[in-house]
């Protein structure tokens, strides 16, 4: 009992060190080079030991992806999170996202291969990285709307009309693609956005002394 028991502790960190390794091996050799094989060899670990773990390289795959994809919400959570106007806010999350996936895409284009199966393929953890993204959003626009920082009404169709007008610098396909490309710069389209939601730097009085509202009372610049 007390050897299952041990075996069963020792379970998530040789998960997470499966991972770990995984993720390694994607940034040096590339995503479609590195097997279960070379990850399982970096551990000195059989192959059939990994697959205890994971019942597939997609599996691990999707993991990996997963990971990343977390490190981006997370900061955009923190962002969200501050006591600042909305759009301020929106702002640092849109600067940040930029940045981050731009790092990851176009700075690590093995990264990038990885990352851009995964869309194409539309793995699940996709689909929920996009969904979570948007509420962290929505949840900013909201509060803007509620301040009266922003004229929309809509949170919900409001901060999915951001995400599409941020496809072109979050999409890592795009991401390289349009790097070259005339268009508009990521202050210009922010701009852009802060006009279509209705943005007012100076708060209507009534909005102002609103208990609720009084993160709102400072310029939103």
């Amino acid at each position: 009992m007390d050897a299952d028991a041990a075996l069963a502790s020792a379970e998530p960190d040789t998960r997470g060190r499966i991972v770990a390794t995984a993720e390694r091996l994607f940034r040096q050799i590339g995503y479609q080079k590195t097997t279960v094989a070379d990850i399982a060899k970096a551990l000195r670990m059989s192959p059939a030991n990994v697959y205890r773990f994971f019942d597939s390289k997609k599996a691990i795959n999707e993991v990996v992806a997963e990971r990343l994809m977390r490190e981006v919400e997370g900061a955009l959570e923190a962002i969200a999170c501050q006591k600042a106007p909305a759009a301020v806010r929106l702002r640092d999350m849109i600067a940040t996202m930029h940045r981050m996936n731009a790092a990851l895409y176009t700075d690590e284009l093995r990264m990038h291969e990885m990352v851009e199966r995964a869309l194409s393929e539309s793995w699940q953890v996709v689909h929920g990285h996009l969904e979570r993204k948007n509420a962290i959003f929505q949840r900013v626009v909201g509060d803007g709307i509620e301040t009266g920082e922003f004229a929309s009404t809509d949170p919900v169709i409001a901060s999915r009309c951001v995400q599409v007008a941020l496809i072109r610098f979050c999409h890592p396909a795009l991401l390289v693609q349009c790097a070259q490309e005339p268009g508009p710069s990521l202050d210009q389209m922010t701009e852009f956005i802060l006009a279509g939601l209705g943005w007012r730097a100076e708060l209507p009085a009534k909005k102002r002394t609103e208990p609720r509202q009084s993160k709102a009372n400072s310029r939103a610049v």
